[in-house]
């Protein structure tokens, strides 16, 4: 617990200099406050950027009291996606919502844009900036068919969002400001104006890795968290006990889009396979895929390229065998869960359109997790 309490302390001091300063304090992330999510470790960033060549980058527009929302890009490598595409799969859990380019990935397998998450009346233009940057790219100027993949929550409460406040700049910096290393979580980019189980929501990444016996291989996830349910941490009853869950207090029933990166090498197949059991993630934290959430899995593997238009006939390909992969579901489904629990935990408390979204209080939840016997488990693997 001293790992914890030492956050607790910076965090009560920190948050006693909001009044002064503006600042919101630095918010931990789960593992910072001893909660360790299933029995693998995590990569160096626990992050979906802990797979190789992967980049995030992130557009956050805040103006007035209003506009409250932006854009996340995930790019599976920072070369000519149209060109060298990436096998991908999509899971649909849930279709209440306005995946774009869904239909394509589900006929080809695979992905030849970044993956953008908006808000879901932005969906289109933030389509057409994906298109006009893909088109713009050396290479592309015979192009005459994108299809980009482009994904959305409702961020109506926190954000006008008829105002449809992201345009084609925003997209651009965010997939021209995509980087590797740690990504930031919270109220940012497409989770500025998102609430999720109760509380402010956002983004939320984490990564797992096989040990060598297992293949080796790397799993990481993003969310964009937007859900309502009642809240779980690794087990605990923690919005029971805050009081703070569905039908005890109005929550929307949102939606939430998950992002899966893996070095493994797989098939569309088995990717689709690996997407589906990230929701298993989602139900541990306490979603249940209301009627109005719009549920939805993107995956991709950075394993093998697919040229744009290769010469020869056939492609060889190693693959991970189907008898293998129960290894990467597992640690698809322990990603997903910590990601969703570092949104909340690192989101702060936002004030928008129609009200307050309020951070969850992370004193109270680290007591319950006490309480409960679910801290500081460590990993197996």
């Amino acid at each position: 617990m001293k790992r914890a309490l030492v956050w607790l302390v910076l965090l009560v001091m920190a948050s006693s200099m909001v009044g002064s300063s503006g600042v919101q304090p630095d918010r931990p992330r789960a593992r910072d406050v001893g909660i360790e999510i299933g029995i693998f470790s995590p990569g160096k960033w626990n992050a979906i950027t802990d797979v190789d060549g992967v980049l995030v980058g992130q557009k956050t527009i805040i103006r007035g009291k209003d506009i409250r929302t932006g854009v996340t890009a995930i790019l599976p490598h920072s070369g000519n996606l149209f060109k060298e595409k990436v096998q991908g799969a999509i899971f649909c859990g849930n279709g209440f919502g306005k995946l774009a380019g869904y239909t394509q990935v589900k006929e080809l397998g695979t992905i030849e844009t970044p993956i953008l998450l908006t808000n879901t009346l932005s969906v289109p233009q933030v389509a057409d900036a994906v298109v006009e940057y893909m088109l713009s790219l050396k290479g592309n100027e015979d192009v005459r068919s994108v299809n980009p993949v482009v994904g959305e929550t409702n961020d109506g409460y926190l954000n006008d969002i008829r105002a449809r406040a992201v345009t084609k700049y925003d997209v651009f910096d965010a997939i021209k400001n995509a980087k590797s290393g740690p990504v930031e979580e919270g109220s940012i980019g497409a989770g500025t104006g998102t609430m999720c189980l109760g509380w402010k929501g956002g983004i939320g990444t984490s990564s797992r890795v096989l040990p060598e016996s297992m293949g080796g291989y790397t799993v990481g996830v993003l969310v964009q968290t937007n859900f309502g349910g009642i809240l779980s941490i690794n087990g605990a009853p923690v919005g029971r006990e805050l009081g703070n869950f569905m039908y005890a207090k109005e929550q929307d029933e949102g939606s939430c889009m998950v992002v899966v990166a893996t070095d493994a090498p797989l098939t569309a197949k088995d990717l689709e396979r690996l997407a589906s059991r990230a929701l298993y993630g989602l139900a541990r934290t306490g979603g249940f895929g209301s009627n109005g959430s719009g549920d939805y899995v993107i995956a991709f593997s950075t394993a093998n390229i697919i040229e744009n238009s290769p010469r020869d006939i056939t492609r060889n390909e190693n693959v991970v065998n189907s008898d293998h992969l129960s290894p990467l579901f597992c640690a698809v489904v322990e990603a997903t869960e910590e990601a969703i629990i570092n949104s909340l935990l690192k989101a702060t408390t936002v004030e928008g359109f129609q009200g307050t979204a309020e951070a969850i209080p992370i004193d109270k939840v680290v007591e319950i997790c006490e309480r409960h016997g679910v801290l500081n488990w460590g990993p197996v693997y």
